[in-house]
């Protein structure tokens, strides 16, 4: 199994740190409002991953953090805390918002079919063990302290832009921007004092306050998992700051990597611009169920593209997913009551080429035109077994129930098939009045029909 690295930028052989088992973080929703689908897609794409692993034989040890505190408006250390900002303009505890959007966030990923992490971790569970962590980074010499909080030093980590490729030289204090009493541009919070009207504030070594954003992933990483682990998942948006200050605050508290493969998934845009309030395109899953989609529907267009690519959202593109979502169960049932075998030697090529798809950086568009050209095979149960039982652990599209909910095809009178056979005459010696006609009579009665390579195919409008 082959990944691309975000760190070395090349795909790479999959070797984990304990054999047999794979070693995962991802980094999990700010719990202060309902996550939209371009945050889904993040949980969609590490779940491919940790299926397709699994395929493989691997176990998964994975994590996935919470954060309800630390994560400030603008993503920077300045402003409110953004949990506590949306308490506060709703009148209740930030541990009530936490609840209420970590519990939407749950009930999200279950309606996708995403396997939850066996560990969940919200941020204000690991207080003492980020305050520890800080506390080595003190001892380490990369700290410093200013009026508002505990600053990491990131001249201090001469390899500060190794995943994000940037350069240091110029971002020295006040040579670019306006610092304040930062040292240096790229230093960030490890905890920042706060005031009596903060909601949420711990004791520390420093005095009052909450922890930076970043410091709670490498704590909860260093307290679940191998150190270093085995792959960090995340969107592209994390790679220039976040995840750069995990690697710094990491790597310099323990001497060894954060991990050894780094996975991002690229931006989800919508009718090819940015998602924005403003615009009014920030669609959540329920914004999609009040327009009569399903989740899967979602799921399957997310596969459509790679996990690597901007996959731009359209509406248009939605229910082109519908309708091939509908296409799949449909071409299932000729499969699931067939009794014709199927060889072995083409079942098992079918299954090859759909895991090396997976395996070769989980290449699902590919995977998916495998399961295309699986379902174009002669009808028979083995197909069905193969695409429900073998294909369907990784894509989780829930094929076998859809099939089984599908309704029963609505029988079609006699006197449309007469006009259909009719049509198809007229049409063999190039009446077209005719076949127009007919066309529109059977249109009459409520149905339509299809030209196909066999000849057609009858449907109800």
């Amino acid at each position: 199994m082959r990944l691309y690295n975000t760190l070395t930028k090349r795909k790479e052989e999959f070797i984990p740190v304990q054999p047999g088992i794979a070693s995962i973080y991802s980094c999990g929703p700010t719990v202060y409002y309902t996550a939209h689908i371009g945050n889904l897609r993040a949980y969609v794409c590490s779940d491919i991953l940790k299926k397709t692993l699994r395929l493989n034989g691997f176990q998964i040890n994975d994590v996935m953090n919470i954060t309800d505190v630390g994560h400030l408006v603008g993503d920077g250390d300045a402003g409110e805390d953004k949990v506590e900002k949306t308490a506060k303009a709703q009148g209740v505890t930030p541990l009530a918002i936490a609840q209420k959007y970590t519990d939407l966030f749950m009930r999200d990923i279950k309606r996708l079919n995403i396997t939850p992490a066996q560990q969940i971790v919200p941020a204000t569970h690991c207080i003492d063990a980020m305050i520890n962590l800080i506390k080595t980074l003190e001892q380490k010499g990369a700290t410093y302290r200013t009026s508002d909080g505990i600053y990491f030093d990131a001249s201090t980590f001469p390899d500060y832009f190794q995943l994000s490729k940037g350069n240091l030289a110029g971002n020295i204090g006040g040579a670019r921007v306006e610092l304040g009493e930062k040292r240096n541009v790229n230093d960030f919070a490890l905890w920042k004092f706060v005031g009596p009207n903060t909601l949420q504030k711990w004791d520390s070594p420093w005095g009052v306050g909450c922890p930076g954003w970043h410091i709670e992933c490498s704590a909860i990483a260093l307290q679940y998992l191998p150190n270093p682990f085995d792959i960090h998942t995340g969107g592209v948006d994390h790679i220039p700051i976040h995840h750069t200050n995990e690697i710094a605050q990491t790597q310099t508290a323990t001497g060894k990597p954060v991990c050894h493969y780094w996975f991002h998934n690229e931006f989800m845009t919508i009718d090819g611009g940015k998602m924005s309030k403003s615009l009014g395109n920030v669609y959540t899953l329920d914004d999609l169920l009040l327009k009569g989609y399903a989740p899967l529907h979602l799921r399957l267009l997310i596969l459509q593209t790679t996990y690597r690519s901007v996959l731009n959202f359209t509406f248009t593109a939605l229910d082109a997913a519908r309708e091939q979502y509908l296409n799949i169960v449909t071409a299932l049932t000729k499969h699931r009551d067939a009794t014709t075998p199927t060889e072995p030697t083409v079942l098992n090529q079918l299954w090859q080429e759909f895991t090396d798809a997976l395996n070769n950086d989980l290449n699902t568009p590919v995977a998916l035109a495998v399961l295309h050209k699986t379902l174009k095979q002669p009808a028979s149960h083995d197909i069905f077994k193969l695409v429900t039982e073998k294909f369907d652990q990784v894509l989780s599209l829930d094929l076998a129930t859809a099939v089984a909910r599908l309704p029963e095809p609505m029988a079609i009178p006699d006197q449309v098939k007469d006009w259909a056979e009719q049509r198809l005459a007229a049409k063999q010696r190039k009446d077209w009045a005719t076949a127009d006609q007919l066309r529109g009579q059977i249109a009459s009665a409520g149905y339509q029909v299809t030209d196909t390579a066999q000849g057609y195919q009858i449907k109800p409008r």
